[in-house]
């Protein structure tokens, strides 16, 4: 006994897959001319909300750069102020310093004078 192999295509006419070839072919035509037109309610509410999704998209979108330009504004008025800040130590540091210096040099003029006061009166002793 021999076994037989069932193909649906080996014993199909060429007429038969003709037929169901333009069936699907119909098929798929109607399924195509089924689909909503544009100017359907159903499609006009769906593009009317991606509109307003994208809309909201773009106003999140906007919201952040506005957001993100702010803390730009924030962050470079707080380093200016901390530069300023620095800047004013340093010219009080600076001043420190040199009321230090003058005042250095004020004592050396001083111990100066009164070690050339006391040569004087020593020389002047000696001499009388």
């Amino acid at each position: 006994m021999t076994c037989m192999k069932s193909n649906t295509y080996k014993n199909d006419d060429f007429n038969n897959r003709l037929t169901s070839a333009a069936d699907a072919k119909k098929a798929l035509l109607e399924r195509f001319r089924a689909r909503p037109g544009p100017d359907d309610p159903a499609v006009i509410a769906r593009r009317a909300a991606q509109t307003a999704i994208e809309a909201a998209r773009e106003v999140r979108a906007a919201e952040r750069k506005v957001a993100r330009e702010a803390e730009a504004i924030r962050l470079a008025a707080e380093q200016a102020a901390l530069a300023e800040e620095a800047k004013a130590k340093d010219v009080e540091l600076q001043a420190r310093k040199a009321e230090e210096a003058a005042r250095a040099a004020a004592r050396a003029v001083e111990a100066k004078a009164a070690r050339d006061a006391r040569y004087a009166a020593r020389n002047a002793r000696r001499r009388a």
